[in-house]
């Protein structure tokens, strides 16, 4: 193998660990010896423990004179664990192979010079663009203090995600609707509006894949007029419930969620909505790296709008419903064609019979 593939594996040994590490970053790590993988690991659950030690562990003595392939720049700073630089060092690897730097303050460069001063020869950019992709959630939260945000929308081949009576199971098919939930699986949080809470009941889990770790779910509702019965406040206390609410949020219904065990996250208002800008500061303030929207219009359109969706994800089902349909983004209040945000395509396949594309944001 080439030192291509052997980070391409790294690359996928450490997505393994997306949805899972928050706050830390899913990183992989790949160890060889004369062209013999000697160890492998990724990020554990809750981010610890890191990937490198799982690696040098694997490897044992035959760490010592090999090439390390890891995703990220080994970290520098103690914190619950030592640093993944003083390991390798400690191993008495021979040269580290990095994808992509870590902006993290307390890395940023000291895991590389670490490295350097004790005799390690140190190469950096390989699978970069990649990299750059797998870790966009951490570094994301990292430069800018919010989450990667990832905008699901399954629709009608003319954009509707229901009749004109709200009906709206099924628009796609089952191989995509298994899809959504191997993409939920990968991301920290799953994310509504409290119009959607309220009409579906959603339970907002990851279900039928044989998947049994379940992303934190996100309901972002400013007075938290939820069902008190409904699927969410039934589970909170079995896996994470996040309520982003309004300072206008009444203070019983504050109590009464944080006994259910849901977790509550006071954000500003803008006008007579939630500030979309404040509620993505205060989910990165909890750790969130990687959040997955899946609607409705209005919290759609407003992130669109306050340009906090990084990528646009979408099911394009081959069924049209028409102008009664309900539209998959709320009113933006566009008065030009040239102020409407743009996103560049990444990708387009066939998922059963349906159309899945990819976007990403234009900058």
């Amino acid at each position: 193998m080439s030192d291509t593939r052997f980070m391409a594996l790294a690359l996928s040994l450490g997505r393994r660990g997306q949805g899972r590490t928050w706050p830390n970053p899913a990183v992989g790590c790949v160890i060889v010896s004369g062209g013999v993988i000697v160890g492998r690991g990724w990020t554990q659950d809750g981010g610890r423990p890191h990937a490198e030690p799982q690696a040098l562990a694997q490897a044992g003595e035959a760490a010592r004179g090999a090439t390390v392939y890891v995703t990220l720049e080994p970290c520098a700073h103690h914190g619950k664990t030592p640093p993944c630089a003083e390991a390798l060092i400690d191993a008495g690897v021979a040269k580290v192979v990095v994808a992509v730097s870590d902006s993290d303050p307390r890395v940023d460069g000291r895991g590389f010079a670490m490295l350097r001063s004790a005799g390690i020869d140190v190469v950096v950019g390989f699978g970069a663009k990649v990299a750059a992709r797998d870790h966009a959630g951490f570094t994301q939260r990292t430069d800018h203090g919010r989450p990667f945000l990832t905008l699901k929308l399954a629709s009608s081949f003319d954009g509707r995600i229901a009749t004109g009576t709200g009906e709206s199971q099924w628009i796609t098919g089952p191989d995509a609707r298994r899809m959504v939930h191997a993409m939920r699986s990968r991301h920290d949080a799953v994310m509504v509006g409290g119009a959607t809470a309220r009409k579906d009941n959603p339970s907002l889990t990851v279900r039928d894949i044989g998947i049994a770790h379940q992303p934190a779910r996100i309901v972002v509702s400013r007075r938290l007029d939820l069902p008190l019965m409904g699927k969410l406040a039934q589970t909170a206390q079995e896996v994470p419930v996040i309520l982003c609410h309004g300072p206008d949020a009444e203070p019983t219904l504050i109590k009464t969620w944080t006994d259910l065990g849901a977790t509550l996250l006071r954000c500003k208002t803008r006008g007579s909505k939630l500030d979309p800008v404040d509620v993505m500061q205060q989910l990165g303030g909890h750790g969130l790296t990687r959040v997955f929207c899946e609607g409705g219009g209005a919290l759609a359109a407003s992130l669109i709008e306050a340009d906090q969706v990084d990528e646009l994800v979408g099911f394009t089902a081959g069924l049209v419903i028409g102008a009664e349909g309900l539209p998959g983004i709320g009113a933006m209040g566009l008065p030009k064609l040239g102020e409407a945000p743009r996103f560049d395509l990444i990708s387009t396949r066939q998922i059963g019979a349906d159309i899945f594309h990819i976007w990403t944001r234009r900058r």
